[in-house]
């Protein structure tokens, strides 16, 4: 018999996917809306984000689907191979970019040579891979507890302190909006990979997201308010100049190892979906080997553009599916492809990235599912006209 997760477990694993430096660099990028514009930008921005996560786990969540096997109610069998095959492409370059940045904050805090840090991070991923989440329960737990405290203590040491820099750079409100809505995005494909398996779905999915968009909020404000405190957007450079040493790199480490498990597990999950005769586990393992070759090889500093094409890819996927299983109640998974919708994503990725020429102050996002919300039930009220003339 599968086990199944408590509340409290779910909880746990979202609340570290939100401990990340991929959320406190995030916030550093919202440095030159200067702390109050940027912690309303963050705030409105996880809103957002996490009402479209929350929604997502409830899909895979209530017919015990992974997420990408739940794209199949709307885009059919084949049509969800399009999607399986770019969150596992985005769940490399995810896993590629934490162990990038990771490696970097590491070496600034204990200089081993960032090749180096890549490496032993890899390793300690696929220590978390073989082991298994379950039966990592408590390390994770001890884990956690680590990380919110020294999280706290880095909290405290950058706020009470005055911030000598109110503005960094240039970026607009819906800008930095928009960037905030797409580190929940980022986990739209993952979520159901784990409420699939709860033994309440829909509570779990609230669970997730509401401690996953409470966690990210408070790392990215931690990012944002070290980065106007120090004009630093390096983050061994604004712990070394917190007083952080060893407990810094502690707090480096172990974000990264348990934010990047998953990122690397859910990416065996969604491989599956794509015939890979291998189990999701060595996926995963591969992915990770993937992940530490790309860091070590390509540059990473900036991750922004990345999180710009997941909401353009995610967006409008997912604004099709809510209106599928909530609106209509329609389940394509008889089919191979299901046309209709995979036309309208087209133009809602096309509308996503042209609405980026465009500086609203509500971001790309709400727009874009808006549109896509509208542009579904037109076509559904005009396939209903004809059915009825016919």
């Amino acid at each position: 018999m599968q086990h199944r997760t408590s509340l409290f477990e779910n909880g746990m694993i979202w609340c570290g996917a939100g401990i990340s430096i991929a959320e406190i660099l995030t916030g550093t990028y919202l440095a030159p809306l200067g702390m109050t514009k940027g912690i309303i930008a963050i705030i409105l921005g996880h809103l957002i984000g996490c009402s479209l996560l929350f929604l997502s786990g409830v899909i895979g969540g209530q017919l015990r689907i992974s997420a990408m096997e739940s794209v199949k109610l709307s885009f059919g069998q084949i049509g969800a191979l399009f999607f399986a095959l770019l969150n596992v492409l985005q769940l490399v370059g995810w896993t590629g970019i934490m162990i990038y940045d990771g490696s970097l904050a590491a070496d600034g805090l204990w200089q081993l040579g960032q090749p180096t840090w890549c490496l032993l991070i890899g390793i300690l991923i696929i220590l978390w891979l073989v082991i298994g989440i379950r039966r990592l329960k408590w390390l994770n737990l001890v884990a956690l507890a680590a990380l919110l405290l020294l999280t706290v203590g880095l909290c405290y040491l950058i706020f009470t302190e005055p911030h000598v820099n109110s503005r960094l750079g240039s970026l607009s409100f819906g800008q930095g909006l928009e960037l905030a809505i797409s580190m929940p995005l980022s986990w739209l494909p993952l979520i159901s990979d784990y409420t699939s398996v709860a033994q309440k779905p829909a509570q779990a999915s609230g669970v997730s997201a509401v401690m996953y968009g409470v966690i990210s909020c408070w790392m990215a404000i931690v990012g944002l308010g070290a980065t106007l405190l120090t004009g630093e957007t390096n983050i061994a450079k604004i712990m070394l100049g917190a007083g952080v040493g060893l407990s810094g790199l502690a707090i480096v480490l172990l974000s990264t190892v348990t934010t990047t498990f998953m990122d690397a597990y859910s990416a065996g999950v969604s491989a599956q979906t794509l015939k890979v005769k291998w189990s999701s586990r060595s996926t995963g393992i591969l992915v990770t080997v993937f992940g530490v070759l790309g860091a070590i090889i390509l540059p990473m500093d900036n991750f922004s553009n990345f999180l710009y094409i997941i909401g353009s890819v995610f967006t409008p996927m997912i604004t099709i599916q809510i209106m599928d299983r909530f609106v209509f109640h329609f389940d394509n998974r008889n089919q191979q492809v299901n046309w209709r919708n995979f036309n309208l994503w087209l133009i809602g990725f096309i509308v996503y990235r042209c609405l980026m020429l465009i500086d609203l102050p509500v971001g790309n996002t709400l727009p874009d599912v808006m549109i896509v919300m509208l542009l579904v039930w037109l076509v559904e009220r005009k396939r209903k006209s004809t059915t009825e003339l016919l």
